[in-house]
This record gives C-alpha cells, sequence and structure tokens, in this order.
C-alpha cells in the first residue's frame, strides 16, 4: 500500500506539471517537460529543501524508493529499445523491387546513416573525453577537492542521454558499490535539465536563422510555433493522434498488457541471466549492469521475432508510449529525491563543464552537419543538437518545427542513427566506469577516444558512397 501512495504523489507531481506547463508562458517557450516540472515542484516543497518545514512532508522510506526508482524502471525502458529495428525475417520473401532499385536505395540509406551515426558518435563520445579530461584538470589544479574518478561524465550522460541516464549511471555505480552513487544521479538531472532547456533554445534560435537565409526546406520564415505544440496537449479532438494500434483482441489479452509482459519478460530473462552469473562470480560479467543485460536480450528477442515474420504482433508506436511513461516516472522520481546539498556542492565545476561542453556540442553538430549532410542539414543539425542536448523527443520537436508533416527521409535515419548511439552508450559507459575507477583517467580516456575515431570513419564511408554514387549517375540523393 505503501508503494501505491507513493506512486500516487508521483502522479501528482507529473499532473502539477502539465498544469504549469499548460498555463505559464515561460515554460511554453523553453518547452521544459512536465515530468521535470513536477520533479522539481516536489523537490521545492518537499523536506530536501525546506526541511521541518516542507509543504509536502515526504516520508523518508519514500524519497529512498523515489532515488532508487529510476534505476529499476531504466531497466524496461532500456529493454524497447531494439524494438522496431528491422531484421530480416527467415522465411523467404519474393521482393517486389529490382535488384538495381534495391541497390541504389541501400546506398542511399546507408551513407545517411552512416553518416549521422558518426556525428552523433563524435559528439556523445566528446562530451565524454572532455568531461574527463576536465576532471583531469580539476585534480592537478585543485579546482574542486570532492573529485571521484567518474566526475564529469554526467555532462555527456545528462546531455546526450538525457534525465532517465541518471537512473542508468546511478544503478550503475549502486552496483559497482560506489558511495557517490546518489551524487551522480543527481548531477546528471541537473546538467539533463540545463542541457534539455539550452538545446531548445539555441536549436530555436538556429531554426529561425536559417529560416532568414533560406537555409530550411519547409519552414520559409520565422515565427511562433503551433500553440498545441507549447502547451503540450492537443484539445482539437479531430487533430490527437492515435495511440497505436490493437494487434491483440482484449477477449484474450488487453494490447497494451501485451506489449507490456513482452517488455517485462525480456528483462525478466535478463535479470535471470545476471543472478545465475552472479551465483557463478564470473569475473567482469558479473559487474555488468542489468539493464546491459536488458538491451542484449531484448536485442536477441526481436530477432527472433522477426525472423519468424512475427513482428506484427508488437507495435511500435506503443512500445515507444510504454518507454516514455516509464521514463516520465522515473524521471519526476529522481529530481524529486535530488541530494541538493551534494549536487550543489559541485556546481561551480560542473557549470564550467556545461558552458564548454555545450559549445562544443553545439558548433560540431552545426558544423559536421553542414560539411558532411548535404541534403536537409540543416533540418539535421538541429534533430542532432537536441538529441545531443536534450534526448530522441527533443530532436524529434526541434525536427518537427521545420518539417511539421515529415515530409524528409529524415525521420527514419534519424531513429537509426539514434538507436546504434543509444547502444553504443549503453555498452560504454559499464567499460567506461570501470577503467576510471580501477586504472584513472588516462586509461579512461581511450575508451570515448577510440568511438571518436570510429565516428570518423563512418563519416569518412558514407562520403565515400556519396562519391561512388554520383560518379555512378548521381541521382540517388535528390529527393
Amino acid at each position: 500500500m505503501d508503494l501505491l501512495v507513493s506512486f500516487s504523489m508521483l502522479s501528482f507531481f507529473l499532473i502539477i506539471g502539465m498544469i504549469l506547463r499548460a498555463k505559464l508562458k515561460f515554460l511554453q517557450k523553453i518547452f521544459l517537460p512536465a515530468s521535470v516540472i513536477g520533479g522539481f515542484i516536489g523537490l521545492i516543497l518537499g523536506p530536501i529543501v525546506l526541511g521541518d518545514y516542507a509543504i509536502l512532508p515526504l516520508p523518508k522510506t519514500w524519497l529512498s524508493t523515489y532515488a532508487l526508482l529510476p534505476g529499476i524502471l531504466i531497466v524496461p525502458v532500456v529493454a524497447t529499445v531494439p524494438i522496431g529495428m528491422k531484421f530480416k525475417s527467415w522465411k523467404k520473401q519474393k521482393s517486389e523491387s529490382t535488384p538495381q532499385q534495391i541497390i541504389s536505395t541501400n546506398r542511399h540509406m546507408f551513407r545517411n546513416i552512416a553518416v549521422m551515426t558518426g556525428i552523433l558518435l563524435i559528439i556523445a563520445q566528446g562530451q565524454n573525453f572532455l568531461g574527463v579530461i576536465l576532471n583531469r584538470i580539476y585534480v592537478i589544479t585543485g579546482f574542486t577537492k570532492d573529485s571521484y574518478p567518474t566526475f564529469g561524465i554526467e555532462v555527456g550522460g545528462g546531455f546526450s542521454g538525457g534525465h532517465g541516464t541518471a537512473g542508468v549511471l546511478g544503478s550503475l555505480l549502486h552496483s559497482m558499490n560506489q558511495p557517490y552513487w546518489e551524487t551522480t544521479q543527481g548531477i546528471t538531472v541537473t546538467t539533463a535539465t540545463f542541457g534539455l532547456i539550452g538545446g531548445i533554445l539555441v536549436g530555436v534560435f538556429i531554426i529561425n536563422m536559417g529560416a532568414r537565409k533560406k537555409y530550411t526546406h519547409f519552414l520559409k520564415s520565422p515565427g511562433e510555433f503551433p500553440e498545441d505544440m507549447r502547451k503540450g496537449y492537443q484539445s482539437d479532438v479531430k487533430k490527437q493522434e492515435n495511440f497505436g494500434k490493437e494487434t491483440t483482441l482484449s477477449s484474450s489479452i488487453d494490447t497494451l498488457a501485451f506489449h507490456l509482459a513482452f517488455i517485462l519478460f525480456g528483462s525478466g530473462i535478463a535479470y535471470g541471466i545476471l543472478q545465475i552469473i552472479k551465483f557463478y562470480n564470473i569475473p567482469i560479467l558479473s559487474e555488468i549492469p542489468i539493464w546491459a543485460y536488458a538491451i542484449i536480450v531484448m536485442y536477441l528477442v526481436w530477432w527472433i521475432v522477426c525472423g519468424l515474420s512475427l513482428d506484427w504482433i508488437i507495435d511500435e508506436k506503443i512500445t515507444s508510449k510504454i518507454s516514455s511513461m516509464l521514463t516520465d516516472f522515473a524521471v519526476v522520481a529522481a529530481i524529486a529525491s535530488m541530494p541538493i546539498q551534494a549536487v550543489l556542492s559541485y556546481f561551480t565545476p560542473i557549470l564550467v563543464m556545461m558552458i564548454i561542453i555545450g559549445a562544443f556540442t553545439i558548433f560540431a553538430t552545426y558544423w559536421l552537419s553542414k560539411r558532411y549532410l548535404e541534403d536537409y542539414w540543416l533540418e539535421k543539425s538541429v534533430a542532432l543538437l537536441g538529441t545531443s542536448m536534450g534526448v530522441f523527443i527533443t530532436g524529434l520537436l526541434l525536427l518537427k518545427m521545420t518539417d511539421p508533416e515529415f515530409k524528409s527521409p529524415i525521420l527514419n535515419e534519424f531513429s537509426i542513427g539514434y538507436s546504434i548511439n543509444s547502444v553504443v552508450a549503453f555498452i560504454v559507459y559499464p567499460f567506461l566506469f570501470s577503467t576510471l575507477i580501477n586504472q584513472g583517467i588516462i586509461q579512461g580516456i581511450l575508451i570515448p577516444g577510440v568511438i571518436i575515431v570510429v565516428g570518423m570513419v563512418l563519416i569518412f564511408i558514407g562520403n565515400a558512397k556519396k562519391s561512388k554514387t554520383i560518379q555512378d549517375g548521381g541521382s540517388n540523393y535528390d529527393y
């Protein structure tokens, strides 16, 4: 019962956040999600900030639950990442396209996906690279006396991962028995909030600038964005989008229940595998967090489902909504339980990191997109910027501002690039943290450095494909 009541309080925070977003103009201008607004309401009015004078006297047991909740909910959230990826069916199917059409289309898609993935990898791992370097500088100069081995990764985690990554980093350090896991979780929430707001504000500025300079294809002039986008709800019943397809009948099992069961089934298998590994105390593997196993298991499960041509039974929009729902609860819980005093003690060095890494992110997304993304480069640049300073939805929001009806093929290419980058990030974090803790900063910096090189190679391969296509006729890149 106590768990149910504590969840009802989180629901209250979410509803309050939604109402404030709908009513307050300044919140609409920065497009701040209801989960972030509600989380800060719970934090500011709760005992963490006001102590004995708290307007919302949340019990300590609730706050402890809220602190652990992001690490728990992130497991099914991560498990949804592979769902929707295209795997070939094991059954032989006759294609209606000619071999030449298939080759042409694949070349076109491969080039765009390779370049966008390369840019995302360079930016995400560049953020981690700079975070590690700046932490090293802090240690040498004595800028902060309370630095710890993984300090600085919170900026890249918050910028490229968003608020949900706070649970990833916190649970990872908690599983490694590091005492500063709550501090890391709180700092990541802080950097994610700053990144989200900054990414949207800079993204809107770039969009308006691009519209004036005629860089945009669909937005002809700068102006106000749709009211429903600003307020966060759609009151026009005719414009309300469908939640998803009912792939199962309620006489057997409700569609939503089936999709949630599918996600939790994969998460449960991952938990079982981890328990077996820990029982036999297998080196290295026993240190990998549960969410890493969840994403690996779900890739295998989804590959089997696609191979058996059963992917029709899973609707990607429904699994995405389930993931978003769990993320909202994880975010509001992480913010409401943020150890504010510990976070404030690191605020100055983190602020310096956010300014430097933020400037790198803005410059890299704009320059790399303009240099290597020939078609719709500005639309792609703001989508990449939103994702690299907020979450996928932030990138999608900025993309929708420039391409309201998604007439361009950017969304599909952007989604695949984002998925690949997310998988790489989830794989990198355990190795990066383990190296930083056990071997030091110098060795740890090599991990993001190598992936940055991989990103450069992908950009080179993508542009090589473009050159080859131009030599072969040049029409494959005309939309």
